[in-house]
Parts: C-alpha cells; sequence; structure tokens
C-alpha cells in the first residue's frame, strides 16, 4: 500500500501541472472506485478548478472551485492505486480526467480497491485520524506515546495515532530508535521516546527525498519508481545481516503484519 512518503511524492508531482486546470473531462471505468454514484460524481467534477492539492495522511485531497462554491476530491490509493499524467489507458485504468489545456490524469489500480470521494468539505473518517507525523511536536508525540499501552509497532500502524505511516517505515523507524517492535509504549522512557520521535522524522524525510518505496507496483506521477527500497536497514531483509551489529534480522507478526527486525539491536 502507498504510504505517507509515496502519497507526498505523487502529490508533489502532481502539483506541478494541474494546479489551476479547470476539469474538462471524467470518466470511471470501474463504478466501484467512486463513493456514491459514478454519475452525480462525474457531474460535480466537470467543471471545477483544481485550486490546490495536499495530503491527509495517505489520502490525497484536491481542492476544487466552481464559481464561489469550493469542494473537494478525496482520494485513497488503497494497495495499488496511482496517478500517471498523460498515461496511456490499459486493462487497469479505473479513472481518467481531462484537464482543459492538459495534461490528463489516469488513474490505473490493479486491485479496484482505490476510492474516489467528492464532497463539500473533508469527510468525518479523515477528521478522525491522528496528527501528521512530520508536523507532531516531540513533546506531544511523547506524551501521548508513552500514554497508551500498546505494543510499539501496532501503535504506529494506528491512523487514529498518527496518520500516514504504515509497516515499512514503522519498521525502519524503531530500528534507528532501537526499540523493539512490541515493546509497550507506556514502559518506553523519555529519551527513547524522543528518539522514536526523530526517527520516525528522518525516515519519512529520507523517503520522500528518495521518491518512497516501490515494492510492488508503484509509481510516481509521471511513471517513475521510488528508490527508498534500497537503502532500508531491515525491512525485506529477513535473515541478512544487521548493517549495525551483523546480527540476523528476524520477521514476526505485529497486529497481522509482518515486522522486520534485529534481535540484538532492538532487545525487548
Amino acid at each position: 500500500m502507498p504510504e505517507l512518503p509515496e502519497v507526498e511524492t505523487i502529490i508533489r508531482g502532481l502539483a506541478r501541472r494541474v494546479i489551476n486546470r479547470r476539469i474538462a473531462g471524467v470518466e470511471f471505468h470501474e463504478p466501484r472506485t467512486v463513493v456514491g454514484d459514478p454519475a452525480q460524481a462525474v457531474e460535480r467534477l466537470l467543471g471545477q478548478t483544481i485550486r490546490g492539492i495536499r495530503r491527509h495522511g495517505k489520502y490525497i485531497v484536491f481542492d476544487l472551485q466552481k464559481g464561489r462554491k469550493e469542494s473537494c476530491l478525496v482520494v485513497h490509493l488503497r494497495m495499488s492505486g496511482n496517478f500517471v499524467l498523460d498515461g496511456e489507458p490499459g486493462p487497469h485504468t479505473r479513472a481518467i480526467v481531462e484537464l482543459e489545456g492538459g495534461p490528463t490524469m489516469v488513474f490505473h489500480d490493479i486491485r479496484k480497491f482505490g476510492r474516489w470521494q467528492v464532497s463539500d468539505d473533508l469527510p468525518a473518517r479523515l477528521l478522525q485520524l491522528g496528527p501528521e507525523p512530520l508536523e507532531i511536536s516531540e513533546s506531544e508525540f511523547v506524551k501521548q506515546l508513552r500514554g497508551r499501552r500498546a505494543m510499539a509497532k501496532a501503535l504506529l500502524l494506528n491512523q487514529e495515532f498518527l496518520r500516514g505511516l504504515g509497516n515499512i517505515y514503522a519498521d525502519e523507524s524503531l530500528f534507528r530508535a532501537r526499540i523493539h517492535p512490541r515493546a509497550i509504549t507506556s514502559r518506553i522512557g523519555v529519551k527513547r521516546a524522543a528518539r522514536l520521535h526523530r526517527a520516525i522524522q528522518e525516515v519519512l524525510t529520507d523517503a520522500i527525498a528518495q521518491g518512497g518505496s516501490t515494492i510492488n507496483n508503484y509509481v510516481n506521477s509521471e511513471g517513475g519508481q521510488g528508490y527508498f527500497q534500497l537503502s532500508t536497514a531491515v525491512y525485506g531483509k529477513t535473515g541478512e545481516e544487521c548493517t549495525v551489529c551483523a546480527a540476523p534480522i528476524l520477521r514476526i507478526i505485529v497486529a497481522s503484519r509482518s515486522t522486520h527486525y534485529c534481535g540484538r539491536c532492538q532487545r525487548p
């Protein structure tokens, strides 16, 4: 699933070419892609001008305006969704948006789990998500982390705790902070909690700089791949030597997700 760095990369690519463009045409090739009636969504989108594009956790939010009326288009990529500007439509194309004067936004989604929703305001479920990992202060993060009793990895994946953090970057952050994925958060000391806060922001910043991670089919808005997967320390490295201590990287299941860590660097 595209996580925060992948979504941020897509948004930055789209923003350079779609801001202040008017929507001239909309096609939905898969009705399930749309929350609600696809025909009504098309009607609402036609003639809208894209005034802005932003990320809310793992969601892409297009800020729209028609006349004096403002609304938004919220897109969740889910497992395999991606936007490619002026991409070639194919068997996995679920939506096409033509912009006046170009470009064309082509939405591909192999698994058909991606969802689009046209709304007057942000949907209520988005307002229930936690703070942005790159924006939360160290003091607030430490307070919230130590105020919960949960396994560290499970809490980092909880979108009501932090929005946008996913499996790859949770594993990498815990490794950099030297915290075991099953450590109980209420027992993590203030200094270690602060170290985790720094690690999360460093990992996400590094990943964004490398265009995210292409593990399966993720591509950016120009159809290019990300490269962070080439520099992960633990994620997907089961059995390989830790780059710090040479102990083998281990794999366990936490919160129903594959979890990678070093048993020597990240002791319980």
